[in-house]
């Protein structure tokens, strides 16, 4: 199978990266991970970001067939519903988003998300595969940052998520609710299990000490020779006494509260107001009484 082509857009307000990736004989191709410009002062939503990977398809002349998401976001807001509108692709998520769904749910009384996973067009399942063009897409559930996160793999290209970062910066956190520090190590041992000139796209580079540019493309001989949370010699309880001591002391991510809310409605924000209004919501925890 000859390697998809494959054009990186990197959003650096979030350290985000997207891609299209599409079949060089067809031209049939997909958006994984996209950005909705987000600005959490005034609550404006812009296409901005996404308009530069509509453009870059059209100028390609690619055929957005599927927009693809790793996993429910919890750092930026996804533009799947927007590239949907401008090209008809379905929005496609691992199944176990409906786990994600039932521990937010009752966060937000998000009581209109559908069930089931139902705001998405496609549930994918573990080892499922369809194909782009002549191009065969393979789903890889690999839990861990959250319950439902997926890689896919396209031949010797993995869109690994937020699973695995550069090689000289380490591995996502797995503190979120549903998290597991322990399946994180697994589902990351899992892809380095594949062959080492495989290459791994990652969703989010933030330069590690010493590198001057962003990156975001690894394979997983570097990841296996240099990681520093994950190489080879890194054992699961390494790993987990590790990344649990590490993440109690990280901060929630600046847009988890907007992210989260609606990228669990796959992009979708919640239905307007009697005044035309669209809100989100922030749940409110009192440390102590408050007048």
């Amino acid at each position: 199978m000859q390697p998809p082509a494959i054009r990186a857009f990197f959003d650096e307000p979030t350290n985000t990266i997207s891609y299209l990736v599409w079949d060089p004989a067809t031209r049939d191709g997909a958006v994984i991970d996209p950005v909705l410009d987000w600005d959490n002062r005034s609550g404006t939503a812009d296409t901005a970001f996404a308009d530069r990977i509509l453009a870059a398809a059209a100028e390609e002349g690619v055929t957005i067939r599927y927009v693809l998401e790793t996993h429910a976001h919890a750092d930026h807001l996804t533009a799947a519903p927007y590239i949907k509108s401008r090209t008809g692709a379905p929005i496609g998520i691992g199944e176990h988003i409906k786990d994600v769904q039932r521990i937010f749910r009752p966060v937000f009384d998000a009581a209109d998300v559908k069930p089931d996973g139902g705001d998405f067009d496609l549930l994918f399942r573990d080892g499922e595969r369809f194909p782009l063009g002549t191009l065969e897409v393979e789903v890889m559930h690999v839990p861990g940052h959250t319950p439902a996160d997926i890689a896919y793999r396209i031949g010797d290209d993995v869109f690994v998520g937020d699973t695995l970062f550069m090689h000289d910066y380490g591995t996502a956190r797995a503190d979120f609710p549903g998290g597991d520090a322990r399946a994180l190590y697994r589902s990351i041992r899992r892809l380095l299990a594949l062959p080492p000139e495989t290459r791994l796209w990652m969703c989010h580079d933030y330069k590690a000490p010493g590198r001057d540019a962003y990156a975001w493309q690894s394979t997983v001989a570097d990841q296996r020779a240099h990681n520093p949370h994950v190489k080879d010699g890194v054992t699961e309880d390494e790993f987990v006494a590790f990344r649990t001591s590490r993440d109690a002391t990280l901060a929630a991510p600046l847009l988890l509260l907007p992210s989260i809310q609606v990228n669990i409605r796959a992009g979708r924000f919640p239905e307007a107001e009697a005044n035309g209004v669209r809100y989100l919501k922030i749940p409110v925890r009192q440390k102590r009484a408050v007048a």
